[in-house]
């Protein structure tokens, strides 16, 4: 039974996609679902649009900023199903060099 995982991409503020990025990821999106490994992918706007809330016991916080203050941050993710971990990283290596960028790779629970 396949497993589960999250790719997220790592990127920093510059905004710096290339036509040849996406011409990569397209096409490293297009294998996945070849595969059966795709469930579904995203791209995520800027750190400077986050807003962390926190309704616990009712106290309807706001920060109005991301959670981390870091240059670096996610950009996008991948949701994939694999066979196994080891699969899992293999398309994870193929992710990151697809989108010229770091990613951090987790499964999912459950």
């Amino acid at each position: 039974m396949a497993k589960k995982f999250i790719i997220f991409v790592i990127d920093d503020l510059t905004g710096s996609g290339t036509q040849e990025e996406m011409t990569a990821i397209d096409a490293f999106n297009d294998k996945l679902r070849e595969h059966g490994q795709w469930i579904f992918a995203g791209g995520l706007a800027s750190p400077v649009t986050s807003n962390v809330i926190d309704n616990r016991d009712g106290v309807m916080i706001e920060t109005r900023k991301p959670l981390f203050s870091e240059k670096e941050n996610f950009s996008g993710f991948w949701l994939i199903e694999a066979a196994d971990s080891e699969v899992a990283r293999s398309l994870a290596f193929e992710g990151s060099k697809a989108c010229n960028r770091k990613v951090e790779l987790r499964p999912l629970l459950g």
